[in-house]
């Protein structure tokens, strides 16, 4: 899988990126029906929310970040 450089701005590890995506607990689609996002741990336990766009061009990640609150509310904390 493909990271693509924006994926990186916050300076999440690709390591951590791709161990989100293989161990996620969520994963819902977004306003761009070619972008699903996946809610997951990192390799030390942290959330992340990672983006990953699938096209004709293949599978790549595109955003990833500490998962903010609107991701966890009602589920991961109050």
């Amino acid at each position: 899988m493909d990271v693509e450089p924006a994926a990186r701005k916050h300076g999440v590890p690709d390591d951590d990126m791709l161990h989100a995506l293989r161990h996620h607990w969520r994963a819902f689609e977004t306003n761009d029906p070619a972008v699903t996002m996946f809610i997951g741990p990192s390799r030390s336990g942290e959330p992340l929310e990672v983006g990953v766009v699938q096209d004709d061009q293949g599978v790549a990640v595109i955003h990833a970040m500490a998962a903010r609150a609107k991701f966890l509310k009602g589920w991961w904390s109050q």
